[in-house]
């Protein structure tokens, strides 16, 4: 498979008398975490239904980890430096007219906001004759990119899925259901509330503090996939009682990683590795582990619908992968980032990250620049952040896992970041021992080098400064 694919669609653009409803189940900064992918500690039995009926793919990534950014991946199909949008933006939930000027002369969204001319998957869907719905959140700029028929704040699953249909009529529908949220901080208190996971019987991540408060904090976000499994599967039912599942593809996918260090907005394999799942009409259950992109979402639909859409992608078509074809392929390389450019700061750190079928590189630059930091990253009041102080609290005991964060949060832990690093995704999946200086490892360091030169080049990411290596 190409490094960077210019995909150009010259298909039929007639519209058919039957195209079919899709239903996007989008859930919050859930990263790659369920029974179906062999995590332990959750049972998620309407996910794992879901995986058993449709495309399940096991090693599926964000370009970008983070809410806004990510979003903006999906939606055109190109990495956040070629279309604009990079970091979180106002989440202004209504149709572009109506926004207030206020809103309008925001600065974040007038600043952080896709500017790609190209469509976006709403705009290609709304011309092809869909009528579109959302809930929960938009987050994406500028709002008149994503004219959506419908905004639906806080759905009941049954009650809002007949509606998106009854006001469709006669029309495909598609409908972004984004009201996921339970893995988004703040998680449920357990303090306050009762939690469906045991603190004391959790399999911490090897890079986080073992530490009581640490397990609580761990089990309330394991609790969260649990309640988002609920809702899938209060939405599934809801598909199967609305009478339009027969007709109706469904996409389930986590739009990144948990907010922990190594978790999202940052580089790492637990900030970028989801779940993804696309049942097709009449699919074959199929388990692949192929590496795919959530820049790969676009250009499946339009290969499917057959649309007529000659500007360049970052992505490539699944349509292979989901017919079950034995000659196809994902990616040979997956490609993310994370800038440390926002409102108020031009320049920040840079970092990128290629990986493949059994390591991932790391590369900085401007390692004296700003870092975002998001605040549910950090903070205790109002995210409910257990993790981060106390990993501060316990550094003298755990001092790896007080490395790694001061290496997330550099400007106030004094951490120092590498410019390089190097991991063995086999041997060592929480990324805890950085082989970038390891005479073994140098074919693996040079060819995903290598391979991250020719995108960097290839997507122009002009903002970048690759490093040279030693």
């Amino acid at each position: 498979m190409k490094l960077f694919t210019l995909i150009f669609f010259f298909l039929g653009s007639s519209i058919f008398a039957a195209q079919p409803n899709i239903l996007f189940i989008l859930t919050e900064d859930q990263g790659a975490h369920m029974s179906a992918l062999g995590t332990a500690d959750v049972k998620t039995p309407h996910m794992d239904a879901l995986a058993a009926s449709g495309t399940f793919f096991r090693r599926a990534y964000v370009a970008y980890p983070v809410c806004s950014a990510s979003k903006a991946c999906i939606m055109t199909g190109l990495h956040g430096h070629t279309n604009g949008l990079i970091n979180n933006t106002n989440n202004h939930f209504k149709p572009a007219a109506k926004l207030t000027d206020a809103e309008k002369k925001s600065p974040p969204y007038l600043h952080t906001r896709i500017r790609t001319a190209a469509r976006t998957m709403i705009e290609m869907l709304v011309e092809r004759g869909y009528h579109t719905a959302v809930s929960g959140k938009l987050h994406v700029s500028p709002n008149e990119r994503f004219p959506y028929h419908d905004f639906i704040p806080k759905p009941a699953a049954k009650q809002a899925l007949e509606g998106v249909i009854k006001r469709a009529a006669s029309k495909p529908w598609f409908f972004m259901h984004n009201s996921t949220t339970f893995t988004h901080r703040p998680f449920v208190n357990s303090e306050k509330q009762p939690i469906s996971i045991d603190p004391a019987k959790v399999k911490l991540p090897a890079h986080l503090p073992d530490t009581p408060t640490a397990r609580r904090d761990w089990a309330e976000y394991l609790d969260g996939v649990q309640r988002n499994d609920k809702v899938v599967g209060e939405v599934m039912t809801a598909l199967q009682e609305s009478g339009a599942e027969a007709n109706t593809m469904v996409i389930f996918m986590g739009d990144h990683g948990p907010a922990y260090q190594h978790g999202k907005m940052t580089p790492f394999h637990l900030g970028l590795h989801v779940p993804l799942i696309i049942r097709m009409l009449g699919g074959k259950p199929v388990i692949c582990d192929e590496l795919v992109s959530e820049l790969d979402l676009l250009p499946t639909l339009i290969d499917l619908l057959e649309v007529k859409y000659d500007s360049p992608l970052h992505g490539i078509s699944l349509k292979p992968l989901l017919e079950g074809k034995a000659d196809a392929k994902g990616h040979e390389f997956i490609f993310a980032e994370v800038s440390g450019r926002s409102l108020d700061k031009p320049r920040g750190m840079e970092e990128r990250s290629v990986l493949d079928a059994t390591h991932q590189l790391i590369v900085r630059s401007k390692l004296n620049e700003p870092k975002v930091i998001n605040a549910d990253l950090r903070d205790m009041k109002p995210w409910l952040n257990r993790i981060y102080g106390e990993t501060i609290r316990v550094k003298a005991q755990f001092p790896e896992a007080y490395r790694i964060l001061s290496e997330m949060d550099p400007h106030a832990l004094g951490g120092r970041p590498p410019i390089i690093e190097l991991y063995d995704l086999k041997n060592d999946p929480d990324e805890l021992h950085d082989l970038a200086t390891d005479p073994a490892q140098r074919v693996h360091l040079e060819r995903l080098f290598t391979a991250m030169k020719k995108w960097h080049a290839d997507t122009q990411d002009s903002t970048m400064i690759m490093p040279t290596l030693p």
